[in-house]
């Protein structure tokens, strides 16, 4: 399943733009044309990250924010402002209410796109430290732990990463979801102990040089 994001502006044609685009780079995307439409979405659903324009009717995008944080089930889901609102104070104040990245419109496709993939690279780098911080915790109650191998599913995406396909590529070889690539390639790490792809690759090459 492929990451789901959350666009709100009510500005109709900016808002199929946006969605084209990112349908486009293999995202889900949902739509809404206000704050309110927004809230209703999320009663439904959690997306893994919302856009969100400022400037809207009924209720603007700070007061939007502050209620995504004010809710438990959506209070980590990062959100970026897209917005003509670009003066000083109104960053100032989007951060404040929560914010986790601000793109002022006219705006490049290709911006939005790095800002979107670099929260997911921090998110899933924060889940592979927190997950080790627990394997951790987990080897010193049980030594046996430190010598558990590769599963045969763990090692087919190993394989793949050392080929060099990212994450979406080896969930459209395998048929799985890319959140279940994420969490194959974490788990291999934590196991491995290694920090990166890189060393993924480098610990394949090598078990199949030493074959």
């Amino acid at each position: 399943m492929s990451k789901r994001l959350l666009i709100v502006d009510d500005e109709p044609r900016l808002l199929r733009s946006v969605a084209a685009c990112l349908r486009e780079e293999g995202f889900e995307v949902l739509t809404a044309r206000s704050a309110l439409d927004a809230l209703m979405i999320l009663a439904r659903t959690v997306p893994d990250l919302i856009i969100s324009d400022i400037h809207m009717p009924h209720m603007d995008g700070y007061a939007f924010v502050r209620h995504v944080r004010a809710a438990e089930r959506t209070a980590l889901v990062p959100v970026v402002f897209l917005t003509a609102k670009d003066q000083k104070e109104d960053r100032i104040m989007g951060f404040h209410a929560g914010v986790d990245a601000y793109i002022a419109k006219p705006f490049e496709p290709a911006e939005l796109l790095a800002v979107i993939t670099a929260i997911f690279n921090r998110i899933e780098r924060t889940r592979t430290q927190l997950a080790r911080l627990f394997i951790s915790l987990e080897e010193r109650s049980d030594p046996q732990f430190q010598d558990e191998e590769l599963t045969e599913a763990e090692s087919r995406i190993a394989e793949a990463v050392a080929s060099g396909l990212t994450n979406k590529e080896i969930a459209s070889q395998f048929g799985i979801s890319v959140r279940t690539v994420e969490n194959h390639v974490s788990h291999i790490l934590l196991k491995k102990g290694f920090n990166n792809r890189v060393e993924i690759a480098r610990y394949v090459i090598e078990s199949e040089s030493g074959k």
